[in-house]
């Protein structure tokens, strides 16, 4: 196996699990991933592997995500909890100080974590994510989030794939949409393909991202923290606009659009292992 896989204890007793790739003494600073709303430790694989041999890379699946057991109140599905579990797990992994890369949801608890323990990050990747959330994308996630699909064959699965995410990744081929389903679902012992979350994550989503006031005040306690920010060209979720106020708010962030792919990319696409390798070159080594 490429990595470790661990499982930890969150403050009110749920199990929660990690991906460890890497030597955990490696001298280059740690790597944390986050995965969006509904998403997992397998978005990040082909990532972690990459950069793995260089320096250790946790990928973390949050509470009802993946491995991570579901929580039987789906009130605690929130920022305050995340932040908690990731406060646990940084303490239980023994990182001190981390780079995170977050998707989406994953990059807005990034946000939180500069404004509760900034001295914790040596940088922030956020990967379409940003201070505030364009509601046409909040609408088209909270068209299918908590609705559950009937278990589905691997070539059905790869179809329900296209049917929601085709906008964002229009290149995409036939065995793209499979590995998209293999990457976003879950394989059950009897060779269907379900959903790999709690479905009662969305409860409290819409009312989440559905915030006038946005997320500025996360977004500005990044001030002092180094941040590579990528949007996807066709992304429904951060804005060409408020990309551009970002870049005025934080005018040393470094910001790289990704053609041709929406909401989110998947991080393979040489643009971001290009930028993600020099902001870690940049930020990653404690030499520098």
């Amino acid at each position: 196996m490429d990595y470790r896989e661990h499982r930890f204890r969150a403050q009110d007793g749920l199990e929660l699990y990690y991906r460890d790739y890497g030597d955990r003494l490696a001298a280059a600073t740690p790597v944390l991933c986050l995965a969006g709303l509904t998403r997992n430790t397998n978005d990040f694989h082909a990532l972690a592997l990459h950069l793995c041999p260089s320096r250790r890379v946790i990928s973390f699946d949050l509470r009802g995500r993946g491995q991570s057991a579901h929580d039987p109140n789906p009130d605690n599905y929130t920022p305050g909890t995340y932040l908690s579990d990731i406060n646990h797990l940084l303490t239980v992994s023994g990182c001190h100080k981390v780079i995170i890369i977050g998707t989406s949801l994953g990059g807005l608890i990034a946000m939180a974590l500069g404004a509760v323990r900034a001295p914790a990050l040596a940088g922030v990747v956020l990967n379409d994510i940003g201070p505030e959330i364009d509601p046409i994308g909040v609408a088209r996630i909270s068209g299918y989030a908590g609705k559950t699909p009937a278990a589905m064959t691997l070539d059905q699965a790869a179809g329900h794939m296209k049917n929601l995410f085709a906008p964002a990744f229009p290149d995409f081929r036939a065995e793209d949409w499979r590995a998209e389903a293999e990457r976003g679902l879950r394989r059950r012992d009897d060779g269907m393909w379900v959903q790999d979350y709690d479905p009662a994550i969305a409860k409290n989503a819409t009312e989440q991202g559905d915030n006038p006031e946005g997320f500025w005040p996360y977004f500005n306690a990044l001030a002092h923290v180094p941040v590579l920010a990528l949007r996807g060209e066709l992304s429904d979720i951060l804005s060409a606009e408020t990309f551009a106020a970002m870049a005025k708010a934080k005018p040393d962030m470094i910001q790289v659009t990704v053609p041709n792919r929406g909401h989110a990319p998947n991080l393979s696409e040489p643009e971001c292992m290009a930028a993600i390798d020099r902001f870690l070159e940049a930020h990653g080594n404690p030499a520098h």
